[in-house]
């Protein structure tokens, strides 16, 4: 490994167990010391045979054979059960990392310039004959690229991608290609904490969330929703024509966990710290140092360990950090300690089955939840992850909880079943880039067997959502009963499956809307709606609105906008009263401020 720039050496160790005793107290954590890698910490982990780590002593064609046969494995295995990560350390690397499912290229840099691609890190569109293009990335989901530069040798670095396959603290030395070619469909997606040197092509994406970032061109072009929070170099606010919807900060934030080695050998974790009003990445010139903890705080847990083994592991006050697999859970995972980091690599599954959650999180400060995907079982859940308990009330404004890379799915590997995937109860939580997905496609798809309600319930005040995907759940897709709770950018598709207009009606009207505030809700604010209708059952189904909420001066919704994609009836208003009929052919109808 070479050496690591010293201007880079911006990390710090922290005492887990003292930093959360102090915080369990309402106290200030302590200062974080610098201190060497302990011997255990910089031997080499056991991650399991799905992961592989390479250093630039490594043959350049022993790493593009593993990146090869891990892309011809995953390229169509949508609902499969494997799950990889391909880790590099610092140094450069001459290899085409080709991505298709459930698969994580990601650095362990303790800067993303540390780790340097020369080549690509790309995702490319897949044959559809429903397309115009006869391609597209509408099912391109479940992937990811993390803490690393990219400096293409073709003429740009192609990410072709919809939900569930965010780009992290990312540098790309050139063009950012967004769509799959020639137009063809795609449904994104989401950046944070990177930057684009050149170009960002976003071709036909339908929509897409940038969360502090750093463009140095031009963003070309927009669909029906594209969403700019806390960018450098950002498009001017311009909704709906063209549909940018632009705001100068992020309110409040905090990076998701990564894996990375220090400049002594030593395995380690970064957790970012809380910012407010940003703009622009965290590791850009000026730089605060990043706190992290050694490896050896955590359990490093394998597919094979039961749940019981893992909530040992977190009762005696380990962190976890889940390596690729699927987690057969027979009880939920339960996170009691402040300050916990419960951090996946290489996309694993938590998966309940016996109709418990699989993730409980008790109303403490700064548990981090991150890079995990939650698939229910046969027997139905009431919750599938929960945060808080109902009626917590406690502050944690200092050090809120979060949520990361979560990705919920009811369906699509086999017959799932849970009445709400995501639960906050908890004050001050940040959701960061969820998918809560009823799915329409893969096993055990039906209206009458893959059941579930609603994809996310928000009891907690002051509730921060950036990049909220919810989708097809057959009652409302998201419920907010929490006070001053803020969303920037939604995404939604009605469900495609209802088999009448009376199977689908809510005690307000016809249909379900997507987003409801709830009647007594005072404060809310939200940037940057779609919300889609395709109804494919061949009956006229009609959604009275989209978007329904109090009308009152401090309920405001900025930048909102209905689609009719295909099939019969369609949506008749956008928020409550306001925006016109979507119904029956192609259009769309934008309300740029409510009320």
């Amino acid at each position: 490994m070479r050496p690591l720039d010293p201007s880079r050496r911006r990390f710090l160790t922290l005492t887990a167990a003292s930093t959360a005793s102090l915080t369990a107290l309402g106290l200030p954590a302590l200062p974080a010391v610098a201190a060497p890698a302990a011997a255990e910490d910089r031997a080499e982990p056991d991650f399991g045979p799905n992961v592989f780590v390479y250093d630039p002593s490594t043959p350049t064609a022993e790493i593009q054979s593993t990146l090869d046969r891990l892309y011809a494995a995953q390229e169509h295995n949508e609902m499969g059960a494997d799950r990889y990560a391909v880790l590099f350390k610092a140094g450069r690397y001459e290899v085409n990392a080709k991505l298709g499912y459930y698969t994580t290229v990601a650095g362990l840099g303790s800067h993303p310039d540390d780790v340097e691609i020369h080549g690509a890190v790309r995702v490319v569109g897949q044959p559809d004959p429903n397309s115009p293009a006869g391609i597209s990335a509408l099912t391109n989901f479940w992937r990811s690229a993390e803490n690393l530069s990219v400096t293409p040798t073709d003429w740009s670095n192609q990410w072709a991608v919809s939900q569930a396959s965010p780009m992290r603290r990312v540098h790309i030395k050139g063009i950012l290609w967004l769509e799959p070619g020639n137009g063809g469909y795609s449904s994104g997606g989401y950046i944070a904490d990177s930057k684009v040197d050149g170009i960002t092509i976003n071709g036909s994406q339908q929509q897409w969330l940038t969360r502090d970032s750093e463009l140095g061109g031009d963003w070309t072009n927009g669909v029906w929703n594209q969403v700019f929070s806390g960018v450098l170099g950002a498009p001017a606010q311009g909704f709906p024509n063209p549909p940018y919807t632009t705001l100068p900060t992020s309110p409040v934030t905090r990076e998701k966990p990564y894996l990375f080695v220090d400049a002594d050998g030593g395995w380690r974790v970064a957790v970012p710290g809380l910012r407010h009003d940003t703009a622009g990445t965290t590791w850009g010139a000026g730089a605060r140092p990043v706190p992290s903890l050694p490896l050896g705080d955590f359990f490093v847990a394998k597919p094979i360990d039961s749940a019981q083994r893992i909530n040992q592991e977190l009762a005696r006050g380990r962190h976890l950090l889940l390596t690729p697999g699927v987690y057969h859970l027979d009880r939920a995972l339960r996170v009691k300690r402040p300050d916990t980091v419960v951090l996946g690599l290489g996309m694993p599954s938590l998966a309940p089955t016996t109709g418990d959650a699989a993730l409980r999180i008790e109303d403490v400060d700064g548990v981090r939840i991150a890079g995990v995907l939650v698939d229910a079982g046969p027997q139905e859940s009431e919750v599938l992850v929960e945060v808080g308990k109902r009626h917590s009330h406690r502050s944690h404004a200092t050090n809120p909880i979060s949520l990361q890379d979560v990705f919920f799915r009811i369906g699509g590997p086999g017959v799932g079943r849970a009445v709400t995937s995501l639960v906050v109860n908890s004050r001050h939580t940040i959701v960061d880039n969820i998918w809560a997905w009823r799915g329409d496609h893969g096993n055990g798809i039906g209206w009458t067997s893959n059941t579930a309600d609603t994809g996310v319930v928000v009891n907690g005040d002051d509730v921060t959502a950036y990049g909220l995907f919810v989708e097809h759940y057959q009652r409302y897709q998201t419920i907010w009963n929490g006070e001053r709770g803020r969303t920037v950018f939604y995404q939604s598709e009605l469900p495609y499956d209802p088999p009448s207009q009376a199977a689908w009606s809510s005690p307000t009207g016809l249909g379900w809307a997507s987003y409801q505030v709830a009647d007594q809700v005072r404060e809310h604010e939200a940037w940057g709606l779609g919300v889609y209708s395709y109804f494919n059952q061949g009956v006229d189904i009609r959604c009275d609105r989209a978007i329904e909420a109090p009308k009152r001066a401090g309920v405001r919704f900025h930048d909102a906008v209905t689609v009719f994609l295909d099939g019969s009836g369609g949506i008749e208003r956008t928020v409550n009263e306001a925006g016109t009929p979507v119904v029956g052919s192609y259009g769309t109808s934008p309300v740029v401020s409510y009320p």
